[in-house]
């Protein structure tokens, strides 16, 4: 583990600022098994699937996803000005504070107004904290270590998925109790919470104390982040700062003020900005959320009732943890770019079997035929948890410059949760309008997936931040991984004064080489 994880504080962190992304997934998610609570149906006034009327149902669970996600786009775009402006550490806090009012306000909902309004809330906070979450963890992890940024998600999946199934024995045993759709959407609440709680003991992000001048705070972290017992003098640390603090000079002066919309002024911007948001809707266009939010009605469809679908579903979701830990032990290895084309290719053969096989049996009384259907769908998650959850943000938090982090990755969730507003709105309706052509329609899309990563979606395993510059056509000031000779011999320079006490500081806007006094 000391080859990826510098120390225990750096793992810490990354995991503990990760209990928010738990949250994030979990509410993502969480509508999935609250469509099979029959409480929440007569709590709210709704059609039960099969019963008169739930086309009205169905258009109205495509609504509750649908303003969620609107609400998470919202927030996206507040991150791209508070990740900047009040550090990425305060827009975690007021994420988390923002996520847990509405899981609060979801649960205590009375009629369908009140429960709309509430999942905009809670969207707006998981819209915030999925965006700035990742940025934080890249900036605060080690080039080895970022793969292991996104496991807390598929805790968050299985969670969500887990008390569905648990709660739902309480309407089984002929309760008419709310609780078993109540209680799942106030624990959205839960990680959120006790991440609020610890998040004072979270250090800044080392690179956005350095945008703000507060140089020998950041050396501070950067060193308590990053500090190996096997060396003396912080001689990994020292090195990326100096890196960190020349980049920051060099783009000084290249530019004097970041604009709101850097992020599409430059060829390398643009391209940057163009491949996330083509990750983003490709990404949702899988059918991933499909199957996560309305697979209790998929399996009801194949003929599959009582407590079964939630128990599939839950079981479907606990396989993401163990993909997303492949994505953690092996993307630094084999890269990202090998990690979305085999997780492309294989989503596309699962979503082809399902196609053939619901059009085969579904309607059908082939009972065996029926239950051979689930099996892609289980292939599918193997993939893409495997080899596109983690694997996404991860890419996406790596490849903007530190200036216009924020303003990327929100362009890119922003990207993402307008995609899932079409997907999830038009889910429930046409699963029950047009059945298994629906797998047809996110088929076409993940085929062209795989020749657009190909030709435009270069490699960034192995670099820092700074470095993964060059792969778009930036200039780096001094490289990190693959120095010339002339740059470690800079390196070399900078460790010795910093060992005789010399430090970094900042005079008259640029940076320096200065004594201790």
């Amino acid at each position: 583990m000391g080859k990826y994880i510098p120390n225990a504080f750096n793992l810490l962190v990354v995991i503990y600022v990760a209990l928010g992304s738990t949250s994030c997934s979990y509410g993502l998610a969480v509508i999935g098994s609250t469509v099979g609570q029959p409480s929440f149906y007569r709590s709210l006034g709704l059609a039960m699937q099969g019963e008169p009327g739930y086309s009205r149902t169905a258009g109205l669970i495509g609504a509750f996803n649908g303003v969620n996600a609107a609400g998470a786009c919202l927030g996206a775009i507040y991150n791209s000005w508070s990740a900047d402006a009040l550090s990425r550490k305060h827009t975690i806090q007021i994420g988390a504070a923002i996520l847990s009012i509405g899981a609060a306000l979801c649960a205590g909902s009375v009629n369908v107004g009140m429960f709309i309004a509430a999942r905009v809330i809670a969207g707006f906070g998981i819209g915030i904290l999925v965006t700035c979450i990742p940025m934080y963890q890249a900036e605060v992890s080690t080039p080895e270590s970022r793969g292991f940024m996104g496991i807390m998600f598929a805790v968050g999946y299985g969670f969500s998925s887990w008390i569905g199934y648990g709660v739902y024995f309480i309407s089984a045993s002929g309760s008419d109790s709310s609780f078993p759709w109540r209680f799942p959407l106030a624990f959205q609440a839960v990680p959120a919470l006790i991440m609020l709680a610890g998040s004072p003991w979270l250090p800044y992000s080392p690179r956005w104390l350095m945008t703000k001048d507060r140089l020998d705070e950041a050396e501070k972290v950067l060193k308590r982040l990053h500090k190996r017992k096997d060396e003396e003098h912080d001689e990994t640390a020292i090195k990326e700062f100096y890196q960190m603090s020349k980049q920051l000079e060099q783009d000084r002066q290249v530019q004097a003020t970041v604009s709101r919309f850097e992020v599409f002024k430059t060829a390398a911007n643009r391209k940057r900005a163009m491949i996330v948001a083509a990750m983003m809707w490709f990404n949702i266009f899988t059918g991933v959320l499909i199957i996560a939010n309305y697979a209790v009605l998929l399996f009801t469809q194949l003929g599959i009732t009582g407590g079964t679908p939630l128990l599939l579903l839950a079981i479907w979701i606990t396989i993401s943890f163990p993909g997303n830990i492949i994505t953690a032990l092996y993307i630094d290895k084999f890269g990202r770019r090998t990690f979305m084309l085999i997780g492309a290719s294989g989503i596309l053969v699962s979503l082809v079997l399902e196609c053939i096989l619901q059009a085969v049996y579904t309607g059908s009384d082939n009972a065996t035929g029926k239950r051979a259907a689930i099996f892609p769908v289980f292939l599918f998650i193997c993939f893409w948890s495997s080899c596109f959850d983690a694997t996404q943000y991860l890419y996406m938090s790596e490849i903007f410059p530190t200036a216009i982090r924020s303003q990327g990755t929100a362009v890119g969730m922003a990207n993402q949760f307008a995609a899932q507003i079409v997907v999830l709105v038009a889910g429930p309706i046409a699963l029950n309008n047009i059945g298994w052509k629906f797998f047809l329609v996110m088929a076409c899309p993940t085929a062209v997936y795989i020749p657009v990563i190909y030709f435009f979606f270069p490699e960034t395993r192995q670099r820092s931040l700074e470095d993964i510059n060059t792969q778009f056509g930036d200039k780096v000031a001094v490289h990190y991984f693959g120095a010339t000779a002339a740059e470690e011999e800079e390196y070399a320079h900078v460790i010795e004064v910093e060992g005789q006490g010399g430090v970094l500081s900042a005079k008259g806007g640029t940076l320096e080489h200065v004594e201790k006094v």
